[in-house]
């Protein structure tokens, strides 16, 4: 039997993303593989918190470790042999300049990762990224993608295409609203947007004269209710290391206009309607496609779902699973 700790920050009041992947990792493990939670001793705020926590992650030491994501620097406390690094984006560096640059590629990303076994990452782009912009050792980096939560179920819905409901995801800067919100503009359509716009971003859509509705930090059970309700999800990020919302619109049966850059054509494949995040004119005349092309719109879905199954979880588990047996020198169960 061998003995997994998922290493994981310790809760804010939002963002459990991670939690809630590995959660349902751990959920799918083969029986030959016991995993077990432990949280950060302390919120990653500050120096000497952190340092608290690394500390205290010397006293939980498993035959494997794995530091899920976030919380990069508690392998610092961790055994190099057997410790694993989840790295889900380099969006920190990317935003970053000169010494805060500098400082936070050596305590967040090369240090942490020289004194890890093995990096994962959770798309081929992150690991491009990566590579680009810290002194990561190629042979030390894995591509393990994220699953689709089984929460998200098909949930077959008439299109209404005389006026659809347009699912928007996220506020941060790299999901694009202010272009995505001026492609919209004119089109006979209602808008809603899952996360807590600023108020320049609500004055970006009033502008536009959008129907417009802001869910909020809303419960997973909320994303899944959003997903239903919707005839279509909009995602024409800038960037994700991932890009999940297109596995879960698809898992659930809703066509995925996304981006075709960065980590989003490698998840979606040719299973969406791929525009250019930069031009607010390819992604009106994606949105435009699929809500007027009734054939088309039913073949994103046919693929959508095919798309969706190969992130389960149960296939996401197994690949880590064969990580840790390689990790505590077990071979393959039978």
């Amino acid at each position: 039997m061998i003995e997994v700790i998922h290493f994981q920050r310790k809760p804010e009041a939002r963002g459990f993303s991670i939690e809630r992947l590995f959660a349902d990792l751990r959920a799918s493990i083969p029986p030959d593989i016991v995993c077990r939670r432990q949280e950060a001793a302390h919120r990653s705020r500050g120096f000497w918190p952190r340092v608290a926590s690394v500390l205290a992650v010397r006293r939980q030491v498993g035959s494997v470790n794995h530091v899920t994501g976030d919380v990069h620097f508690l392998v610092l406390g961790l055994p190099r042999s057997n410790t694993i690094l989840t790295i889900h984006d380099c969006g920190i560096l990317r935003r970053s300049r000169g010494w805060k640059y500098r400082l936070l590629r050596f305590f967040w990303y090369d240090w942490p990762i020289a004194h890890s076994r093995i990096v994962t990452v959770i798309s081929e782009a992150t690991k491009t990224e990566l590579l680009e912009l810290t002194k990561a050792a190629p042979g030390k980096i894995r591509v393990i993608h994220n699953c689709v939560s089984p929460e998200f179920v098909p949930m077959p819905a008439v299109f209404h295409a005389a006026r659809p409901l347009i699912l928007l995801l996220g506020t941060a800067p790299n999901k694009n609203l202010q272009r995505m919100a001026e492609a919209l503009e004119g089109l006979a359509c209602t808008v809603e947007l899952v996360g807590d716009p600023s108020e320049e971003q609500r004055a970006v859509f009033a502008r536009r004269q959008l129907a417009f509705t802001a869910l909020g930090n809303i419960s997973q059970a909320g994303i899944v209710a959003a997903y239903a309700r919707c005839d279509l999800v909009l995602f024409a990020s800038l960037h994700e290391g991932f890009g999940l919302p297109i596995l879960e619109a698809q898992a659930m049966g809703r066509p995925v206009i996304t981006s075709d850059c960065s980590s989003m054509p490698e998840v979606a494949d040719d299973t969406a309607c791929l525009v250019n995040p930069y031009d607010p004119a390819s992604i009106r005349a994606g949105v435009e496609r699929v809500i007027r092309d009734a054939p088309y719109r039913s073949e994103l879905l046919r693929r959508g779902y095919e798309n969706a199954r190969r992130f389960s979880a149960q296939k996401i588990a197994a690949q880590y699973a064969a990580l840790y047996r390689e990790i505590a020198g077990v071979g393959a169960a039978t």
